[in-house]
Protein backbone atom coordinates (compact mmCIF):
# COMPACT_ATOMS: atom_id res chain seq x y z
CA UNK A 1 0.00 0.00 0.00
CA UNK A 2 1.41 3.38 -1.04
CA UNK A 3 2.15 6.26 1.47
CA UNK A 4 -0.75 8.44 0.25
CA UNK A 5 -3.37 5.34 0.46
CA UNK A 6 -1.85 4.37 4.08
CA UNK A 7 -2.46 8.28 5.18
CA UNK A 8 -5.68 8.36 3.37
CA UNK A 9 -7.07 5.34 5.19
CA UNK A 10 -5.53 6.74 8.17
CA UNK A 11 -7.57 9.80 7.67
CA UNK A 12 -10.74 7.86 7.10
CA UNK A 13 -10.46 5.89 10.33
CA UNK A 14 -9.47 9.13 12.51
CA UNK A 15 -12.53 10.48 11.37
CA UNK A 16 -14.62 7.48 11.70
CA UNK A 17 -13.33 7.29 15.57
CA UNK A 18 -13.96 11.09 16.27
CA UNK A 19 -17.54 10.78 15.03
CA UNK A 20 -18.16 7.93 17.36
CA UNK A 21 -16.54 9.17 20.73
CA UNK A 22 -18.41 12.36 20.10
CA UNK A 23 -21.39 10.68 19.26
CA UNK A 24 -24.37 9.92 20.91
CA UNK A 25 -26.61 6.94 20.86
CA UNK A 26 -28.42 7.86 17.79
CA UNK A 27 -25.21 8.38 16.15
CA UNK A 28 -23.45 5.26 17.52
CA UNK A 29 -27.01 3.38 16.65
CA UNK A 30 -26.68 4.71 13.10
CA UNK A 31 -22.83 3.67 13.25
CA UNK A 32 -23.14 0.26 14.08
CA UNK A 33 -25.66 -0.58 11.84
CA UNK A 34 -23.70 0.15 8.69
CA UNK A 35 -20.59 -1.42 10.09
CA UNK A 36 -22.83 -4.68 10.63
CA UNK A 37 -24.19 -4.20 6.85
CA UNK A 38 -20.63 -3.40 4.95
CA UNK A 39 -18.75 -5.80 7.42
CA UNK A 40 -20.60 -8.90 8.51
CA UNK A 41 -19.18 -12.02 7.65
CA UNK A 42 -15.42 -10.61 7.05
CA UNK A 43 -12.69 -12.47 7.57
CA UNK A 44 -9.95 -10.64 10.36
CA UNK A 45 -7.70 -9.19 7.46
CA UNK A 46 -10.68 -7.95 5.54
CA UNK A 47 -11.51 -6.13 8.53
CA UNK A 48 -8.05 -4.81 9.07
CA UNK A 49 -8.06 -3.48 5.56
CA UNK A 50 -11.42 -1.74 6.31
CA UNK A 51 -9.54 -0.37 8.88
CA UNK A 52 -6.76 0.69 8.46
CA UNK A 53 -4.80 -2.62 9.95
CA UNK A 54 -6.53 -0.75 13.78
CA UNK A 55 -9.59 -2.51 13.66
CA UNK A 56 -9.01 -3.34 17.60
CA UNK A 57 -9.28 0.31 18.19
CA UNK A 58 -12.89 0.06 16.93
CA UNK A 59 -13.29 -3.39 18.98
CA UNK A 60 -12.44 -1.63 22.08
CA UNK A 61 -14.70 1.08 21.60
CA UNK A 62 -17.76 -0.86 21.32
CA UNK A 63 -16.60 -3.30 24.38
CA UNK A 64 -16.14 0.16 26.38
CA UNK A 65 -19.50 1.16 25.62
CA UNK A 66 -21.15 -2.28 26.33
CA UNK A 67 -20.17 -2.04 30.27
CA UNK A 68 -21.40 1.06 30.81
CA UNK A 69 -24.36 1.26 29.49
CA UNK A 70 -25.65 -2.97 29.26
CA UNK A 71 -27.55 -2.67 33.04
CA UNK A 72 -29.56 0.31 30.72
CA UNK A 73 -29.96 -2.00 27.64
CA UNK A 74 -28.99 0.60 25.86
CA UNK A 75 -28.70 -0.62 22.09
CA UNK A 76 -27.56 -4.10 23.46
CA UNK A 77 -28.95 -6.24 20.19
CA UNK A 78 -26.93 -3.63 17.96
CA UNK A 79 -24.01 -3.47 20.36
CA UNK A 80 -23.98 -7.45 20.88
CA UNK A 81 -24.31 -7.95 16.84
CA UNK A 82 -21.70 -5.66 16.15
CA UNK A 83 -19.06 -7.55 18.78
CA UNK A 84 -19.66 -10.82 17.01
CA UNK A 85 -18.92 -9.66 14.10
CA UNK A 86 -15.08 -9.32 15.46
CA UNK A 87 -15.29 -12.64 17.27
CA UNK A 88 -16.66 -14.86 14.47
CA UNK A 89 -14.11 -14.07 11.85
CA UNK A 90 -12.26 -16.28 10.69
CA UNK A 91 -8.48 -15.53 12.00
CA UNK A 92 -10.28 -14.36 15.19
CA UNK A 93 -7.58 -15.32 17.48
CA UNK A 94 -6.93 -11.53 18.12
CA UNK A 95 -9.94 -10.44 18.83
CA UNK A 96 -10.94 -12.67 21.15
CA UNK A 97 -7.32 -12.45 23.18
CA UNK A 98 -8.18 -8.66 23.19
CA UNK A 99 -11.74 -8.98 24.07
CA UNK A 100 -11.00 -11.61 27.18
CA UNK A 101 -8.29 -9.08 28.32
CA UNK A 102 -10.42 -6.36 29.25
CA UNK A 103 -13.01 -8.86 30.71
CA UNK A 104 -15.15 -9.59 28.15
CA UNK A 105 -16.28 -12.91 29.42
CA UNK A 106 -17.30 -11.43 32.85
CA UNK A 107 -19.18 -8.80 31.00
CA UNK A 108 -21.38 -11.82 28.99
CA UNK A 109 -22.10 -13.62 32.16
CA UNK A 110 -23.29 -10.45 33.78
CA UNK A 111 -25.73 -9.05 31.08
CA UNK A 112 -26.86 -13.36 31.13
CA UNK A 113 -27.71 -12.80 34.97
CA UNK A 114 -29.54 -9.20 34.38
CA UNK A 115 -33.39 -9.94 35.29
CA UNK A 116 -34.09 -6.87 32.54
CA UNK A 117 -32.17 -8.69 29.46
CA UNK A 118 -34.10 -9.60 26.70
CA UNK A 119 -34.25 -12.91 25.03
CA UNK A 120 -32.97 -12.38 21.63
CA UNK A 121 -30.18 -10.71 23.53
CA UNK A 122 -29.32 -13.48 25.51
CA UNK A 123 -29.39 -15.89 23.13
CA UNK A 124 -26.73 -13.33 21.41
CA UNK A 125 -24.92 -12.99 24.33
CA UNK A 126 -24.95 -17.29 24.39
CA UNK A 127 -24.04 -17.13 21.19
CA UNK A 128 -20.65 -14.85 21.54
CA UNK A 129 -20.01 -17.10 24.75
CA UNK A 130 -20.03 -20.21 22.70
CA UNK A 131 -17.50 -18.80 20.04
CA UNK A 132 -15.30 -17.93 22.81
CA UNK A 133 -15.58 -21.32 24.23
CA UNK A 134 -14.74 -23.50 20.98
CA UNK A 135 -11.65 -21.14 20.63
CA UNK A 136 -9.77 -23.74 22.70
CA UNK A 137 -9.50 -25.55 26.46
CA UNK A 138 -8.22 -22.08 28.40
CA UNK A 139 -11.17 -20.22 27.44
CA UNK A 140 -13.39 -22.96 27.99
CA UNK A 141 -11.83 -23.38 31.76
CA UNK A 142 -12.21 -19.20 32.10
CA UNK A 143 -15.57 -19.25 31.27
CA UNK A 144 -16.10 -22.23 33.67
CA UNK A 145 -13.75 -20.20 36.42
CA UNK A 146 -16.06 -17.20 35.79
CA UNK A 147 -19.18 -19.27 37.36
CA UNK A 148 -20.29 -19.62 34.05
CA UNK A 149 -21.72 -23.20 34.02
CA UNK A 150 -24.04 -22.09 37.02
CA UNK A 151 -24.83 -18.96 34.53
CA UNK A 152 -25.70 -20.58 31.19
CA UNK A 153 -27.58 -23.70 33.53
CA UNK A 154 -29.94 -21.28 34.97
CA UNK A 155 -30.65 -19.49 31.37
CA UNK A 156 -31.72 -22.51 30.28
CA UNK A 157 -33.99 -23.91 33.38
CA UNK A 158 -35.69 -20.29 33.15
CA UNK A 159 -35.66 -18.95 30.02
CA UNK A 160 -39.02 -18.73 28.08
CA UNK A 161 -37.44 -19.01 24.26
CA UNK A 162 -36.73 -21.99 22.30
CA UNK A 163 -33.94 -20.05 20.83
CA UNK A 164 -32.22 -18.71 24.43
CA UNK A 165 -32.49 -22.43 25.67
CA UNK A 166 -30.91 -23.96 22.03
CA UNK A 167 -27.87 -21.80 22.50
CA UNK A 168 -27.44 -22.37 26.28
CA UNK A 169 -27.73 -26.12 25.49
CA UNK A 170 -25.33 -25.92 22.64
CA UNK A 171 -22.60 -23.56 25.12
CA UNK A 172 -23.28 -26.30 27.75
CA UNK A 173 -22.46 -28.98 25.31
CA UNK A 174 -19.00 -27.21 24.07
CA UNK A 175 -17.73 -26.11 27.61
CA UNK A 176 -18.16 -30.21 28.36
CA UNK A 177 -15.96 -31.15 25.24
CA UNK A 178 -12.09 -30.79 25.35
CA UNK A 179 -12.33 -29.45 29.10
CA UNK A 180 -11.23 -32.52 31.47
CA UNK A 181 -10.81 -29.80 34.61
CA UNK A 182 -14.68 -29.04 34.47
CA UNK A 183 -16.00 -31.54 32.98
CA UNK A 184 -17.64 -33.11 35.60
CA UNK A 185 -18.93 -29.82 36.99
CA UNK A 186 -20.80 -29.27 33.31
CA UNK A 187 -22.13 -32.65 34.14
CA UNK A 188 -23.26 -32.56 37.23
CA UNK A 189 -25.19 -29.57 35.98
CA UNK A 190 -27.17 -31.31 33.61
CA UNK A 191 -27.89 -33.68 36.34
CA UNK A 192 -29.50 -30.83 38.23
CA UNK A 193 -31.20 -29.27 35.49
CA UNK A 194 -33.53 -32.73 34.57
CA UNK A 195 -35.55 -31.01 37.68
CA UNK A 196 -36.81 -28.73 35.68
CA UNK A 197 -40.13 -27.41 34.39
CA UNK A 198 -40.37 -26.76 30.88
CA UNK A 199 -40.26 -29.69 28.44
CA UNK A 200 -38.60 -27.94 25.61
CA UNK A 201 -35.19 -27.34 28.51
CA UNK A 202 -35.61 -30.79 29.69
CA UNK A 203 -35.92 -32.46 25.88
CA UNK A 204 -32.58 -30.44 25.40
CA UNK A 205 -31.38 -31.55 28.40
CA UNK A 206 -31.13 -34.81 27.67
CA UNK A 207 -29.81 -34.28 24.03
CA UNK A 208 -27.05 -32.60 26.04
CA UNK A 209 -27.01 -35.22 28.42
CA UNK A 210 -26.68 -37.89 26.10
CA UNK A 211 -23.63 -36.55 24.33
CA UNK A 212 -21.78 -35.47 27.48
CA UNK A 213 -22.31 -39.10 29.06
CA UNK A 214 -20.70 -40.37 26.46
CA UNK A 215 -17.41 -38.31 27.17
CA UNK A 216 -17.57 -38.66 30.91
CA UNK A 217 -15.01 -41.78 32.70
CA UNK A 218 -17.74 -42.23 35.77
CA UNK A 219 -21.47 -41.70 35.51
CA UNK A 220 -22.71 -39.74 38.74
CA UNK A 221 -25.26 -42.43 40.34
CA UNK A 222 -27.47 -39.15 41.04
CA UNK A 223 -28.73 -38.80 37.60
CA UNK A 224 -30.88 -41.94 38.05
CA UNK A 225 -34.17 -41.01 40.31
CA UNK A 226 -34.47 -37.82 38.29
CA UNK A 227 -33.87 -38.91 34.97
CA UNK A 228 -36.74 -41.76 35.72
CA UNK A 229 -39.23 -38.91 37.10
CA UNK A 230 -39.38 -37.48 33.95
CA UNK A 231 -40.65 -40.89 32.26
CA UNK A 232 -44.32 -38.84 34.31
CA UNK A 233 -44.13 -36.00 31.24
CA UNK A 234 -46.87 -35.96 29.15
CA UNK A 235 -44.82 -34.98 25.99
CA UNK A 236 -43.36 -37.96 23.92
CA UNK A 237 -40.40 -36.14 23.26
CA UNK A 238 -39.28 -35.89 26.43
CA UNK A 239 -39.79 -39.98 27.71
CA UNK A 240 -38.37 -40.40 23.73
CA UNK A 241 -35.23 -38.85 25.07
CA UNK A 242 -35.27 -40.68 28.53
CA UNK A 243 -35.39 -43.94 27.42
CA UNK A 244 -32.78 -43.03 24.52
CA UNK A 245 -30.45 -42.01 27.33
CA UNK A 246 -31.58 -45.12 29.99
CA UNK A 247 -30.30 -47.24 26.80
CA UNK A 248 -26.81 -45.78 26.60
CA UNK A 249 -26.57 -45.92 30.24
CA UNK A 250 -27.20 -50.01 30.13
CA UNK A 251 -23.22 -49.76 29.26
CA UNK A 252 -22.61 -47.98 32.51
CA UNK A 253 -22.02 -48.66 35.85
CA UNK A 254 -25.59 -47.36 37.26
CA UNK A 255 -27.10 -50.23 35.23
CA UNK A 256 -28.46 -52.32 37.54
CA UNK A 257 -29.80 -49.63 39.74
CA UNK A 258 -31.49 -48.00 36.29
CA UNK A 259 -33.13 -51.69 35.89
CA UNK A 260 -34.04 -52.27 39.32
CA UNK A 261 -35.73 -48.90 39.42
CA UNK A 262 -37.50 -49.84 36.26
CA UNK A 263 -39.00 -52.34 37.43
CA UNK A 264 -40.05 -50.91 40.73
CA UNK A 265 -41.80 -47.91 39.37
CA UNK A 266 -43.80 -50.84 37.47
CA UNK A 267 -45.87 -50.84 40.71
CA UNK A 268 -46.73 -47.42 41.84
CA UNK A 269 -45.61 -46.19 45.43
CA UNK A 270 -48.84 -45.19 46.97
CA UNK A 271 -51.27 -46.96 49.32
CA UNK A 272 -53.84 -48.59 47.64
CA UNK A 273 -54.61 -48.49 43.99
CA UNK A 274 -57.70 -47.07 43.16
CA UNK A 275 -58.74 -50.16 40.96
CA UNK A 276 -61.80 -49.66 38.37
CA UNK A 277 -61.92 -45.50 39.03
CA UNK A 278 -62.97 -43.36 35.84
CA UNK A 279 -61.12 -40.53 35.17
CA UNK A 280 -63.31 -38.11 34.54
CA UNK A 281 -61.74 -34.72 33.85
CA UNK A 282 -57.95 -35.56 32.38
CA UNK A 283 -56.03 -33.38 34.54
CA UNK A 284 -52.25 -33.48 35.27
CA UNK A 285 -53.06 -35.14 38.59
CA UNK A 286 -50.07 -37.05 40.69
CA UNK A 287 -51.88 -40.27 40.02
CA UNK A 288 -52.72 -39.71 36.02
CA UNK A 289 -48.36 -38.86 36.35
CA UNK A 290 -47.62 -42.66 38.02
CA UNK A 291 -49.64 -44.50 35.85
CA UNK A 292 -47.66 -42.69 32.47
CA UNK A 293 -44.66 -43.12 34.16
CA UNK A 294 -45.42 -46.82 34.82
CA UNK A 295 -46.86 -46.92 31.37
CA UNK A 296 -43.15 -45.90 29.91
CA UNK A 297 -41.19 -48.00 32.36
CA UNK A 298 -43.03 -50.62 31.07
CA UNK A 299 -41.97 -49.74 27.77
CA UNK A 300 -38.21 -48.78 28.92
CA UNK A 301 -37.97 -52.33 29.79
CA UNK A 302 -39.24 -53.81 26.86
CA UNK A 303 -36.95 -51.95 24.78
CA UNK A 304 -33.88 -53.16 26.84
CA UNK A 305 -34.66 -56.64 26.83
CA UNK A 306 -35.46 -56.55 22.95
CA UNK A 307 -32.06 -55.48 22.76
CA UNK A 308 -30.19 -58.30 25.04
CA UNK A 309 -30.81 -61.91 26.32
CA UNK A 310 -28.35 -60.81 29.31
CA UNK A 311 -30.73 -57.80 30.55
CA UNK A 312 -33.79 -59.90 30.05
CA UNK A 313 -32.63 -62.73 32.31
CA UNK A 314 -31.49 -59.96 34.44
CA UNK A 315 -34.93 -58.29 34.39
CA UNK A 316 -36.89 -61.70 35.36
CA UNK A 317 -34.35 -62.06 38.22
CA UNK A 318 -35.65 -58.73 39.74
CA UNK A 319 -39.33 -59.53 39.37
CA UNK A 320 -40.25 -58.04 36.06
CA UNK A 321 -42.98 -60.61 35.49
CA UNK A 322 -44.72 -60.59 38.43
CA UNK A 323 -44.64 -56.38 38.27
CA UNK A 324 -45.73 -56.85 34.70
CA UNK A 325 -48.71 -58.73 35.51
CA UNK A 326 -49.00 -56.23 38.21
CA UNK A 327 -49.08 -53.46 35.46
CA UNK A 328 -51.76 -55.16 33.09
CA UNK A 329 -54.26 -55.07 36.06
CA UNK A 330 -54.15 -51.45 36.26
CA UNK A 331 -57.50 -50.75 34.24
CA UNK A 332 -57.49 -47.05 35.10
CA UNK A 333 -54.42 -46.50 32.49
CA UNK A 334 -54.74 -48.03 28.65
CA UNK A 335 -51.47 -47.53 27.92
CA UNK A 336 -49.88 -49.26 31.09
CA UNK A 337 -52.05 -52.32 30.09
CA UNK A 338 -50.95 -51.80 26.47
CA UNK A 339 -47.29 -51.15 27.42
CA UNK A 340 -46.80 -53.90 30.09
CA UNK A 341 -48.93 -56.50 27.99
CA UNK A 342 -46.06 -56.07 24.74
CA UNK A 343 -43.30 -56.37 27.74
CA UNK A 344 -44.66 -59.16 29.23
CA UNK A 345 -45.08 -61.15 25.42
CA UNK A 346 -41.09 -60.58 24.72
CA UNK A 347 -40.53 -63.13 27.99
CA UNK A 348 -43.46 -65.27 27.31
CA UNK A 349 -42.44 -65.89 23.95
CA UNK A 350 -38.69 -66.27 24.87
CA UNK A 351 -38.60 -68.33 27.82
CA UNK A 352 -40.86 -71.63 28.28
CA UNK A 353 -40.45 -70.90 32.07
CA UNK A 354 -42.54 -67.52 31.57
CA UNK A 355 -45.24 -69.22 29.54
CA UNK A 356 -45.53 -71.70 32.24
CA UNK A 357 -46.37 -69.13 35.21
CA UNK A 358 -47.65 -66.63 32.89
CA UNK A 359 -50.56 -68.96 31.79
CA UNK A 360 -51.48 -70.25 35.57
CA UNK A 361 -51.40 -66.42 36.65
CA UNK A 362 -53.33 -65.41 33.67
CA UNK A 363 -55.93 -68.44 33.57
CA UNK A 364 -56.45 -70.36 30.01
CA UNK A 365 -58.83 -67.76 28.33
CA UNK A 366 -57.10 -64.55 28.80
CA UNK A 367 -53.98 -66.07 28.52
CA UNK A 368 -55.09 -67.25 24.67
CA UNK A 369 -56.28 -63.68 24.33
CA UNK A 370 -52.86 -62.70 25.44
CA UNK A 371 -50.95 -64.98 22.78
CA UNK A 372 -53.07 -63.87 20.05
CA UNK A 373 -53.17 -60.07 20.86
CA UNK A 374 -51.09 -58.80 23.53
CA UNK A 375 -51.25 -54.97 22.19
CA UNK A 376 -55.06 -55.56 22.29
CA UNK A 377 -55.50 -57.86 25.71
CA UNK A 378 -56.70 -54.67 27.67
CA UNK A 379 -59.84 -54.28 25.82
CA UNK A 380 -60.71 -57.87 27.21
CA UNK A 381 -59.99 -57.59 30.99
CA UNK A 382 -62.73 -57.30 32.73
CA UNK A 383 -62.85 -56.75 37.00
CA UNK A 384 -62.07 -60.17 37.68
CA UNK A 385 -59.17 -61.05 35.72
CA UNK A 386 -58.23 -57.65 36.79
CA UNK A 387 -57.76 -58.52 40.33
CA UNK A 388 -56.02 -61.79 39.73
CA UNK A 389 -53.11 -59.96 37.76
CA UNK A 390 -53.04 -57.63 40.37
CA UNK A 391 -53.01 -60.12 42.95
CA UNK A 392 -50.04 -62.08 41.47
CA UNK A 393 -47.47 -63.72 43.24
CA UNK A 394 -45.41 -64.99 40.09
CA UNK A 395 -41.69 -65.17 41.06
CA UNK A 396 -39.48 -67.16 38.42
CA UNK A 397 -35.69 -66.55 39.14
CA UNK A 398 -35.14 -69.73 41.27
CA UNK A 399 -36.56 -71.85 38.54
CA UNK A 400 -34.46 -70.04 35.72
CA UNK A 401 -31.07 -70.45 37.53
CA UNK A 402 -31.95 -73.93 37.65
CA UNK A 403 -32.05 -74.56 34.02
CA UNK A 404 -29.35 -72.07 33.40
CA UNK A 405 -27.57 -74.61 35.76
CA UNK A 406 -27.73 -77.45 33.81
CA UNK A 407 -27.45 -76.51 30.28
Amino acid sequence: MSSSVEQTAGRRLMAFLREWDRGGERVRRRMLLSFMSNNSGKTSPELELEFAQAASLFLSRITAWIRLTYMFGTCLDLQLKALGVFLSATSNHRYVMEFLEVGGVLTLLEILGQKQTKEPDKAQTLHLLNIISNTGRKNKELICESYGVRAVAECLAQSGSEVTQRAASTLLESLAQGNPSYQQQVYKGLIALLACSCPKAQQLVLQTLRTVQSTVKTTHPAIVEPLLNLLQSFHLEVQYEVIELIVELQQTEVRTDVLRALVTLLKPARKGVQKHKILQEMKMTDSLQLFVQQAAAAKALRILAEGSQETSEELIHLGVVHHLLYAMGNQEHADTQKQASLALEHFVRLYPVVEEHVRTAMGPALFTSFMHNAELLYLSVDEVQADILLSNRVNISRELEEQNAES
